[in-house]
């Protein structure tokens, strides 16, 4: 083992790997609730989410582990699954064997561009405002459904949507359970998510909100997953909606995964070498997902807690993987985390996600008012996809418009036709 990730050429050990492994998996475990809560609103049972999710990650931390020999965390992202969920199902009314084949697809569109310079052409020729705004708008989608989850905010019929009432139980114990959260986010205390979903659902027992009497001490059951697994339908590969999906799915993916990527390897492990090797890694698992019956993985932004703790080669993703297999034993228990303890992390998760409006150039209108419009948009048509479009039809527009029409690009022009197109036949 030792030898396979040349432990002794990345300056590290068996014992500072093992304890990375184990930082980055307590830092990132509580995606294994969430990812699930989110899938189940997209029809896949909870218990199928959990396998599904649990299954990709191991998965996905073996195919980064031993391709690109890096200590990185795949798992099934955030914000990702939102576009999976609340989009492609709930906006686009493909249901979820249908979405988990457009995974599939962008999966596929993912592969050829990771292991050819694709990569690099798509990552220079889409504008860095557009690219920064999609990361804002879908903070904001995020937060927007952890406060619905919450009972904080809820639908109106005057004003669209109102605040909740605030005396319930279950607005009380969200309310709760987010100050809790924030404050252990705050004093970076480890594994601080985990422990926020650990508290979160004790408080909302207390509120009669969790029932622990409903523990099922039964092994893990495949009944449900076994309709899940291997679901994903391309059948209606003919139709537009589908391509749609899957392309939508695959920019998010290649925008997501090469900006972390270079904060990650690039940045943190100074391994530049590694890069190319890890989104290869990436876009393979995304066609995992697929299958296995979950919204895409990308590399998160836990992955700095076990570099930080000294993880430098790819056996610290192997033991993060190893114990996500591990935690399937407490599926019991993760199955009785409540919307009230999901929620405070999602509205922190958006929080962090809107930090990337700083990176936008907002003193050149021409760039500021397409980003604009996707992280208005994005939130306000319930639609990652749609938010997006918004962005990329303006962005042409805008430019031919102040008379910089040098600054565009012939991707950028082909993406904002397929999306004026993808409106004009919604319309029909």
């Amino acid at each position: 083992m030792k030898g396979a990730f040349k432990l002794k050429q990345h300056n590290t050990n068996l014992k500072k790997e093992v304890l990375a492994g184990l930082t980055s998996f307590f830092s990132i475990v509580y995606i294994i609730a969430v990812n699930a809560n989110i899938l189940q609103d997209a029809g896949i049972p909870l218990e199928a989410g959990i396998i599904a999710t649990v299954l990709s990650s191991l998965i996905g931390c073996l195919l980064v582990a031993f391709i690109a020999n890096a200590p990185l965390i795949i798992v099934p992202g955030m914000g990702i699954n939102a576009l999976f969920t609340y989009t492609i199902v709930g906006s686009m009314g493909l249901n979820y064997m249908e979405a988990l084949g457009a995974v599939v697809l962008a999966g596929i569109l993912f592969v050829i561009v990771a292991f050819s310079k694709l990569s690099t052409i798509i990552s220079t020729a889409i504008p860095h405002s557009l690219k920064e705004s999609i990361t804002v708008g879908i903070g904001l989608f995020i937060a927007f459904i952890g406060l619905q989850k919450s009972g904080i905010i809820v639908g109106n019929s005057t004003n669209f949507v109102a605040l909740g009432n605030l005396s319930t139980p279950l607005v009380l114990a969200s309310i709760i359970n987010l100050i809790i959260t924030l404050f252990l986010f705050l004093k970076k205390i480890p594994g601080n998510f985990l422990i926020s979903v650990i508290l979160g659902t004790v408080v909302s027992y207390f509120f009669g909100l969790v029932h622990f009497s409903a523990i099922d001490t039964g092994f893990v059951s495949f009944k449900e997953y076994k309709y899940v697994f291997l679901s994903a339908d391309i059948g209606k590969i003919d139709a537009f909606s589908l391509w749609t999906a899957a392309f939508s799915l695959f920019l998010v993916l290649v925008f997501e995964n090469i900006g972390l990527l270079h904060s990650q390897v690039n940045g943190m492990l100074q391994a530049p070498e590694k890069n190319g090797k890890s989104l290869k890694a990436i876009s393979i698992s995304t066609i995992v997902c697929g299958l296995f019956g979950t919204s895409p993985a990308v590399s998160t932004v836990e992955t700095a807690a076990g570099i930080t703790a000294g993880g430098r080669t790819g056996l610290t993703a192997v033991i993060t993987g190893l114990l996500f297999l591990l935690s399937l034993f407490f599926m019991p228990f993760i199955k009785l985390v409540p919307n009230t303890a999901i929620a405070p992390i999602l509205i922190i998760i958006g929080g962090l996600m809107l930090t990337n409006v700083v990176n936008i150039d907002f003193s050149d209108f021409s760039e500021a008012f397409p980003a604009f419009l996707v992280i208005i948009m994005i939130p306000l048509t319930y639609s990652i996809v749609d938010g997006i479009a918004f962005g990329f039809i303006a962005y042409p527009l805008v430019k031919l418009f102040t008379n910089k029409q040098n600054e565009l690009s012939l991707p950028i022009f082909i993406i904002s036709i397929l999306f004026l197109t993808n409106f004009m036949l919604h319309s029909v």
